[in-house]
């Protein structure tokens, strides 16, 4: 007997951060120690139901003790050992698990354009009850098996933020732009679904940790862009005129690069015909030019030129003052600029 209670039956170190663990042995001695840590749960299974169970603490596999276990004797062996499934079901709460994928395609219902969303994130698990747990996953995934048991919760989820998701949308409870503005409701209502289905397997999904909601760039774009002719269009109260807006706006650009724009079609978008209906056409006034006479041959010369491109006379410009204030005249000026006296015709 002394031999027998050397047996210690326990979760690996390695194995701790698992939901369920699954004692590799199915023919286990009597007298051994079975020790069942504060956050766990032993579970004796079998033919698919739960025979016993053992809370936190050091028990000895005994049915002296637990007489539950009589149902588990191999009688083959004399009574030395028990032929059952033993499970150690975790209480703790495990985050980092993933989830993430395409939710679904839906008709923003605001601008009645089509977009796909996506969600990705993370969520914890924990066991609810870890009897059912054992004897309702069997079949559906595997308990055992940690990245099995995620996968199909993470499933489970995104099916429920898809359903979740369309159905807010759709009544116009959560705009498709500001669905990121929504996530603590959405988390709450995915939460509430999701757990009322893993009910009967023993899981819940206690919170979620950082996800979002997102759609394709090219959606986002055009939902941006729709909602801003929308906003201006209401500002313009009418649609024609934000449209002659637009087309001003775009004929003003091109004209800014340096683009042939038609005018006429500037002055239609603006509304103002006025200058295709002028029944004379438009033509730019003739630039002031300013020029002085070549003393010797009188020709026309500009009047910053030095000299006469004809005759070679330097073009110099007497200073003159007015005959009444005495005032200096400027070159150009018929005037005198202090009392206004005209100034002398030349010679």
């Amino acid at each position: 007997m002394a031999w027998f209670e050397r047996e210690f039956i326990a979760v690996p170190e390695a194995r701790k951060n698992q939901l369920v663990y699954k004692w590799p042995d199915l023919n286990i001695r009597r007298y051994s120690r079975a020790i069942v840590n504060a956050d766990e749960t032993a579970l004796f299974v079998r033919s698919g139901k739960v025979i016993a169970a053992l809370g936190p603490g050091r028990h000895r596999i005994d049915a002296d003790e637990l007489p539950v276990l009589g149902a588990l004797v191999d009688t083959l062996t004399g009574g030395n050992l028990y032929r059952a499934e033993l499970y150690f079901v975790s209480g703790r709460e495990l985050p980092g698990n993933k989830f993430g994928g395409r939710l679904t395609d839906i008709v923003d219902p605001i601008s009645e354009q089509v977009v796909t969303l996506r969600s990705f994130g993370e969520f914890a698990l924990s066991v609810r009850d870890p009897a059912e747990l054992i004897t309702g996953l069997t079949g559906t995934a595997d308990p055992t098996d940690p990245d099995a048991v995620s996968r199909w919760c993470a499933n489970l989820l995104l099916k429920c933020m898809k359903i979740a998701v369309a159905q807010g949308v759709s009544k116009g409870e959560w705009p498709v732009l500001g669905l990121s503005g929504q996530l603590a409701q959405i988390e709450s209502t995915v939460l509430r679904e999701t757990n009322t289905l893993l009910y009967e397997y023993g899981l819940r999904v206690p919170r979620m940790g950082n996800f979002d909601i997102t759609m394709a760039a090219e959606d986002a774009d055009r939902l941006k862009r729709l909602a801003k002719d929308r906003t201006y269009i209401h500002l313009t109260g009418d649609f024609n005129r934000y449209a002659a807006g637009e087309m001003a706006i775009g004929a003003g650009q091109g004209m800014a690069r340096g683009g042939n724009s038609d005018i006429g079609f500037l002055g239609a978008a603006l509304g103002l015909n006025t200058l295709q209906q002028s029944p004379t056409p438009w033509t730019p006034a003739p630039a002031i030019t300013e020029s002085r006479t070549c003393p010797t041959c009188h020709s026309s010369r500009h009047l910053g030129a030095r000299f006469c491109g004809d005759c070679g006379t330097e073009l110099t410009t007497p200073v003159q003052h007015c005959r009444n204030c005495a005032a200096e005249l400027r070159a150009t000026a018929k005037f005198c600029v202090n009392c206004g006296t005209p100034r002398p015709s030349p010679n």
